[in-house]
């Protein structure tokens, strides 16, 4: 399946949420404000989060075994300069691998490739959400941004969800559809879970999630709850689909 984006567009995007998210650090009022959709995390704790991830993966892109996760400084001023220079190592190592270079990722069984290219793609919407629970936390959480919410849609789909561990409960079919224009059907089997882009549909699914892309892809990640969309069909696939914990 084709990405939306392209290889220079998430290498773009998640420089511009990490400038989105640093802009809010530096004028957030206190470092200790809590953040209620990381339950026990404070503004710090998720900027070390972020932070201490993208050199993880740069050390991952760049064929390398990552370290002990780097402890950031405590001070806002080198906190800061910290991530920047996290973001700055992680770019850094996509823009020398490309989109092509296979590289170990925990989304092994999934429909996303093994590739710098999709850890580019995963590391946007992960930049995208962190920035979300930040405007949150700061008491103005704000959509996400139209091009990342509708890639994100797809993206969580294909690496969080498509699996080929079997699907435990009844086969069911579940369809998504963002407003913005896309829509996409998950299948759920003995053979797993697989997604594919729904042009039309002569069948009907068994469930289905009608929202914005923003709304969608906040409810995959469960920063809003279910009822946040337009949910048709049967509601117990969903807290099936919640609930599944498949093995790797």
């Amino acid at each position: 399946m084709q990405n939306a984006r392209e290889f220079p567009d998430f290498l773009r995007l998640i420089d511009e949420r990490s400038t989105a998210f640093s802009t809010l650090i530096a004028g957030a009022p206190d470092l200790d404000v809590p953040v209620p959709t990381c339950p026990g995390w404070t503004l710090f704790d998720l900027v070390q989060h972020l932070g201490a991830g993208r050199r993880k993966w740069a050390a991952v892109v760049a064929g390398k075994v990552p370290g002990p996760a780097a402890a950031a400084p405590s001070e806002r001023p080198a906190l800061l300069a910290w991530f920047t220079a996290s973001t700055q190592e992680l770019l850094n190592a996509l823009r020398e691998a490309g989109p092509d270079r296979g590289c170990r990722t925990w989304w092994g069984a999934s429909q996303s490739p093994q590739t710098s290219g999709a850890v580019a793609r995963h590391q946007v919407q992960e930049g995208a959400v962190h920035t979300y629970d930040a405007q949150l936390a700061l008491g103005d959480p704000q959509p996400l941004p139209v091009e990342i919410a509708l890639d994100g849609v797809e993206e969580f789909q294909l690496t969080c969800c498509a699996t080929t561990a079997a699907w435990p409960h009844e086969p069911a079919v579940v369809d998504y559809h963002a407003t913005e224009g896309l829509s996409l059907r998950l299948r759920l089997s003995a053979d797993g879970a697989r997604v594919t882009r729904l042009q039309s549909a002569d069948d009907k699914p068994d469930a289905s999630l009608r929202g914005t892309a923003s709304d969608l892809v906040l409810v995959f990640y469960g920063r809003i709850p279910l009822d946040s969309v337009e949910l048709a069909g049967d509601r117990r696939v969903f807290e099936q689909l919640i609930a599944w914990e498949p093995e790797a």
